[in-house]
This record gives structure tokens, sequence and C-alpha cells, in this order.
């Protein structure tokens, strides 16, 4: 049965986003909900030997109302400054110099200034690193109406699902009664037995950007990494 996971997009996410992306059938991008301030759409954080640094693209919040698709950079030179600092801060990792032309292209040649365009052209990139052959649609093409529940089963129904996994964050407001009533089973995503790997700095940490475990993890070279 064909599984669907549907979430925003986020910058430069943990290895538990592409964790759901890599588990299901279909992976949508749900963007056309408020842009919400000090939250994972325009921020991640990388390891550095001096602990945890913010990378956060600035943007502009026009309005209360603002969707994530419709918010924009208010830097354009954002991308300089964090290549900058991920060259500073893994320069040195093992597997930088393999992805370096990669990332360097990704941040340099970008040309948009939507932060949802941003962020999928970087989970593209990176689900191809790792792998992932998962389907992705944004959810705008599917038309959707209705209240957050709503909403939410249409688009599992419109891409055929019957089964929708959710993060655990989720548990607060799905109904899934509703899911039920429409032939719809709803599985809990775990984010557990992720294995640790040896870090650049010394400093292992499990909740920062993926791209800590690309330039760190040496599995990764030998194209024997499995999420």
């Amino acid at each position: 049965m064909k599984k669907v996971a549907i979430l925003q997009s986020n910058y430069i996410p943990w290895k538990g986003y592409f964790d759901i992306i890599n588990s299901v059938d279909t992976f949508i991008i749900y963007d056309e909900v408020q842009y919400t301030k000090n939250d994972w759409r325009n921020r991640n954080q990388i390891n550095t030997k001096n602990g945890l640094q913010w990378l956060t693209i600035p943007v502009r919040v026009q309005s209360l109302d603002q969707k994530i698709f419709e918010t924009k950079v208010s830097f354009p030179k954002w991308n300089k400054k964090h290549w900058n600092s991920i060259i500073a801060n893994y320069g040195k990792a093992p597997n930088f110099k393999g992805f370096k032309d990669r990332f360097e292209s990704l941040y340099l040649d970008c040309k948009t200034d939507f932060l949802s365009e941003i962020n999928l052209s970087f989970i593209k990139s990176i689900n191809e690193i790792l792998g992932i052959d998962t389907e992705i649609i944004d959810s705008r093409e599917l038309e959707l109406v209705g209240d957050k529940n709503e909403r939410l089963i249409e688009a599992i129904k419109k891409v055929g699902g019957k089964i929708y996994l959710s993060g655990p964050s989720a548990k607060s407001y799905l109904n899934e009664s509703l899911f039920v009533q429409e032939d719809i089973s709803v599985e809990w995503k775990k984010y557990i037995g992720y294995p640790e790997y040896p870090s650049v700095h010394n400093n292992f940490q499990h909740g920062v950007s993926i791209l800590d475990m690309i330039f760190n993890n040496v599995e990764l070279s030998k194209g024997l990494f499995t999420i």
C-alpha cells in the first residue's frame, strides 16, 4: 500500500527529515501554510569546534498570514556567508572534497529569492546523494481545501495513499479517527536508532543539519550508508 508523508520544507534539514522521505513512496511539500518565525523553515544548525552554530537565511515577514511559499530572502548575500561558514567548519572533514562542488554550486549559483525554492533545491540534491528516489510533490498542485485534517486527508487521497506517516509533533492536532473513516491508516515516525559517526570536531551531535553527516560519515563515500 502506498505510504505518504507531508511536511513543510526545511533548510538543510537534519537526518530524521530525510529518514521520513526515505520511508514513504510520495513526499508532499506542504508550504501553503503560514510561515512561522524561529522555526526550521529558514535555519538549521551545524557543528563546529566551538559547539553548535546557526545558519539562518534572512527573510522578509510582511504579514502574519504570509505563507511559506510566499516568503522571500531579505539579504541577497546569505548564500556566500553560509558557504564560507561551511568551508570553515567542514573543510577538513573526510568527505568534504568529494561533495564540495555540488554544494558550492547549490549555494553560489542560487538565483531564486523564494525560501521554498531554495529549500527544495537542497532537499532534492541531498536525496540524490543519499540514494533516495521518493516522489516529491508540491501540495499546491493538489488544490487542497478544508481544515487542517481535511487538507491532509485530501492530499493523501489525491496521490493514492493508504498510509500516512507523520512526525510525532502532529499528535497534538491530528484526528486519527477522520483518517480511519477515509480508509487511511496513520503511522508515527520514531527518530531512533541512528548510528554515530566520527566528527571532524570530536563532538558528535545527532540533531544538526544532514550536511554534518554527509561531510563526516566515511560510509557515504563507500556507497554503504543507509538511513
